[in-house]
């Protein structure tokens, strides 16, 4: 019989598999990092991954330093050496933007969202062992979209035009269902709205689980550069799901 972090691999696998198979009209770089970071995504599934998890966080898709970089959720390079503990081969994209080059753990740059979720976390935690007997870490897309430009700007799922929008999250929302029915979760918690709503979509008819969010770490939104972490940790003990 397979184990739980073997039906996850077996799922993320045919995941990944399924969102190569879609084609995009945007004048873009886009990076899979379910391929070219698989060994380190693994290995991240295999440590971090249990059944029963109270808690699953969700994130919307990978950031160009974080797990672009490290094949690993909001994987700032620092979070995945230090307090994850992890170390595998990344492999590079096909084609890299020149602005975006994937070093894996050799990037310099931090990413911010991923230092502040991932030190809320390690600050809590007295180590990535009890994190992961009660909280997993997910994104609900695993595809990086950048422009052509010199900036590279990040595309966001929901900027793509509308018929190639629903066939990736047709895809990207069973791939969530399905990891929720293997994680069993009670509380599916987005980071940002966005994810919320995601949840939302995908469990709205499911009477065993509690819907909400916490606010996004991204240095875009004016909020998270004023005390986030306290305003999630507060978040999260008002949720009941921190003490």
């Amino acid at each position: 019989m397979q184990t739980l972090q073997e039906r996850v691999i077996e799922r993320t696998r045919t995941f990944a598999q399924q969102v190569e198979t879609l084609r995009f009209s945007c004048d873009c770089y886009i990076y899979n990092p379910l391929t070219y970071a698989w060994a380190m995504h693994e290995l991240y599934i295999r440590t971090y991954l249990r059944c029963p998890v109270r808690t699953l966080l969700l994130g919307m898709n990978p950031g160009p330093w974080g797990m672009t970089q490290t094949g690993v959720p909001f994987g700032e390079v620092e979070a995945v050496k230090h307090f994850l503990k992890l170390e595998a081969e990344i492999a590079k994209p096909l084609v890299e933007h020149p602005a975006r080059p994937v070093l894996g753990l050799q990037t310099k740059r931090s990413e911010v969202s991923g230092k502040r979720l991932w030190g809320l976390i390690a600050e809590h935690y007295c180590s990535a062992e009890a994190f992961s007997k009660e909280m997993a870490v997910i994104n609900y897309c695993p595809l990086v979209f950048m422009d052509r430009k010199p900036t590279a700007k990040n595309i966001t799922p929901d900027m793509l035009v509308t018929g190639e929008r629903l066939a990736l999250e047709t895809i990207c929302d069973r791939y969530l269902l399905d990891m929720i029915d293997l994680l069993e979760p009670t509380h599916l918690i987005g980071i940002g709205k966005y994810a919320m709503q995601k949840f939302t979509h995908v469990a709205k008819n499911r009477s065993d689980v509690v819907i909400s969010s916490i606010l996004h770490p991204s240095p875009a939104s004016p909020q998270a550069n004023h005390g986030w972490k306290e305003k999630v940790e507060e978040q999260l003990r008002s949720l009941g799901v921190w003490s």
